[in-house]
């Protein structure tokens, strides 16, 4: 498959009709229906922007979907919930870089309702699907752009992650997950789930894919680097994996160079993401009619309400003495390493899986540093090996060099 610079230059020098890569996108969405990945297919829409399209910008001519709790100007504006209705009145201002850079969007994406959920099962038109194996989840909330770029829909879909919503999905749909620092992409549009953790991201095929799309989006530059110094934790929290993860990850583990590091305490670094992103999901649902949400985000939201507001001060306070635990041990390892998570995707049915599939994940956010998820090689169902370093340039070089390393663009 081209990668998306390939694309966007053929596009450009006349070599491929912005038509017929929308055309062929939209016809994947249609035949992929029933991964429920795509809540929206905007077929005119898209097909009024390819016909007119200039043939300019850095993804000339990419057909790319957008999550749904992200505002397209007329398309639906429902975040996943029967409680909302009515199209956008704008265009989110990643959105307006989507389509400055030269993207089509052919339409939304899954998520789980609100963002708030790790699974990708609860939203209003049901449960999305693990292309993989169909009676599997996705992950989430970002559910749907895993899918359909697992799928081969689209090349490039854009979510959000707060606490793991780009890197779950992507781990266990086996694709690229990109979750960028918090000021790369804007957030102005999205609709928040926790204003101090929430980041957009994007997800791709590959990590060339994912960086190129990255710096068509913010102007950022994709440095290289040779043999990186890779810190793998050492905490037990972090090293407690089922027997599939283990496999994939030890046979990876085998082939870098790595020391061993200890994180910031696993289970602060819980406590502090919960007490951080819950009382600010609830202040961003006030004086909303919850009736209508699903049962898990209204639940979800129960639980939120109860953090009294000095847990949350606390909290605030403990985020910042945990970014600088991070920063110092950044400074001695490039970046570090560990699965992105400890068990592939549960069937749909699955109970209790949420602590489970986030275990590895929430640090990225409350330290705002970004991490990117990579698919390894396996046998059976996806297995997503994480990254963390402190800038985005590193980040990307780092997952460009373990690609090139780990043979994986040939998984």
């Amino acid at each position: 498959m081209p990668s998306l610079e390939a694309t966007a230059a053929a596009v450009r020098a006349g070599e491929l009709d912005p038509v017929d890569l929308v055309e062929a996108a939209l016809q994947r969405a249609t035949d992929a229906a029933r991964l429920n990945a795509v809540v929206h297919l905007d077929v005119e829409g898209a097909r009024a922007v390819a016909a007119t399209h200039s043939r300019t910008g850095a993804l000339a001519g990419i057909p790319v979907l957008v999550k749904e709790i992200i505002e397209v100007e007329g398309l639906p504006y429902r975040c996943g919930s029967a409680s909302m209705d009515g199209p956008a009145v704008r265009d989110a201002d990643v959105v307006r870089r989507l389509r400055a850079a030269g993207a089509v969007v052919i339409g939304l994406s899954h998520s789980h309702e609100f963002a708030y959920g790790c699974t990708g099962t609860s939203n209003r038109t049901g449960p999305c699907l693990n292309p993989h194996d169909l009676s599997r989840m996705t992950g989430g909330s970002s559910s749907g752009a895993a899918a359909a770029v697992a799928a081969g829909v689209v090349p490039l879909a854009i979510g959000t992650d707060t606490a793991g919503s780009v890197r779950t999905p992507a781990a266990l749909c086996g694709v690229v997950g990109y979750k960028p620092t918090r000021d790369t992409l804007p957030a102005d549009g999205v609709f928040p789930l926790a204003q101090s953790l929430d980041v957009v991201g994007v997800l791709t095929n590959t990590v060339a894919d994912a960086v190129y799309a990255v710096a068509a989006l913010s102007g950022g530059g994709r440095p290289a680097i040779d043999a990186p110094r890779l810190g793998v934790p050492g905490n037990p929290e972090y090293r407690e994996y089922d027997a599939e993860v283990s496999a994939a990850w030890e046979q990876a583990l085998e082939r870098l160079p790595t020391v061993e590091v200890e994180l910031p305490d696993w289970a602060t670094t819980l406590r502090t993401g919960i007490d951080l992103q819950g009382p600010e999901a609830v202040a961003n649902h006030m004086g909303r009619s919850t009736e209508l949400y699903q049962p898990d985000v209204q639940q979800r939201l129960r639980e939120a309400a109860e953090v009294p507001a000095w847990r949350y001060v606390q909290a605030r306070a403990t985020a910042a003495d945990l970014a600088r635990q991070l920063s110092e041990l950044l400074d001695q390892v490039d970046a570090i390493v560990l699965p992105t998570v400890p068990i592939v995707a549960p069937l749909l049915d699955a109970q209790d899986v949420r602590s489970t599939l986030m275990r590895h994940i929430r640090l990225a956010n409350i330290a705002d540093v970004p991490a990117i998820t990579i698919p390894l090689k396996t046998a059976g169902l996806p297995v997503g090996l994480q990254i963390i370093a402190r800038s985005n340039q590193l980040a990307g070089a780092v997952a460009t060099w373990i690609t090139g390393h780990l043979d994986l663009n040939k998984a």
